[in-house]
């Protein structure tokens, strides 16, 4: 079983967005959440972010979590939107070794390529950054499929 966690900043704008995108994939044998390093718990997902989802057919009901041991214990797969989520994870939980990665650098092995935060832009800001995660998140999803030690767990 894979458990990917996405985390941003906030959890109010990329991360729920890539947990929608991925969790609409239906994928066998992988469950997904977010979270937040700065987030406060129970916040909604931004206008825009339901906004962009909704206009793409995908379904989003979400609340806001801070990242917590919790978390990164229960994830196999923490994939960040900037390379500065990822030091601060590594510099919180030594545990997260090795399984945190920026979202483009799982994705294509670009590293220090972050993903646009849309936070309080426009709707085209957040369109964008959909566009982004999802075209990243197709080849993640390939990548979790593929994973011969995921159904080793």
């Amino acid at each position: 079983m894979a458990h990917v966690l996405f985390v941003c900043t906030g959890n109010t704008c990329r991360s729920p967005m890539a947990e929608a995108i991925l969790r609409s994939k239906n994928l066998p044998g992988v469950e997904v959440k977010s979270a937040g390093i700065y987030a406060a718990n129970g916040s909604d997902a931004s206008l825009h972010t339901k906004q962009v989802l909704q206009e793409e057919g995908i379904h989003i009901d979400h609340r806001s979590s801070q990242l917590s041991a919790e978390l990164v214990n229960w994830s196999s797969h923490i994939l960040v939107m900037t390379s500065s989520h990822k030091h601060a994870i590594l510099q919180q939980f030594s545990n997260a070794a090795g399984k945190t990665f920026t979202v483009k650098e799982y994705a294509q092995g670009q590293i220090n390529h972050d993903i646009l935060d849309p936070f309080g832009g426009p709707l085209m800001v957040y369109k964008q950054t959909f566009l982004e995660l999802n075209q990243e998140i197709e080849k993640i999803a390939e990548i979790i499929t593929n994973d011969p030690q995921r159904n080793d767990e």
